[in-house]
């Protein structure tokens, strides 16, 4: 009996990773799959000449950076967009230039 515990044990364990390995695997290929269609909707808005409207609150983050208070922008692009620090930090660059 006490030969059994370890080798249920061991069992569960190979099965969490292996469901975890499973899940992380189906993420990537719907990240990749919402990438390409982001790329596909950026170049039928190009061609057809629409820009992406931009919510209101984007001009007060153009606003905060011309005051130099890149932060503050980071905080507002966060709330309006619901991104993540990283990519609302790359964002907020992005305007910069």
């Amino acid at each position: 009996m006490d030969s059994v515990l370890p080798v249920v044990i061991a069992l569960l364990a190979l099965a969490a990773v292996m469901l975890i390995s499973a899940t992380d695997r189906r993420a990537r290929t719907l990240e990749r799959r919402l990438h390409r269609l982001e790329n596909k909707v950026d170049l039928l808005l190009a061609h057809a000449g629409i820009e992406e409207p931009q919510p209101a609150r984007m001009a007060e983050i153009d606003q905060l950076l011309s005051q130099g208070k890149k932060i503050q922008a980071i905080k507002v692009h966060r709330e309006v967009t619901g991104s993540g620090l990283a990519e609302a930090k790359e964002a907020v660059e992005r305007r910069m230039r």
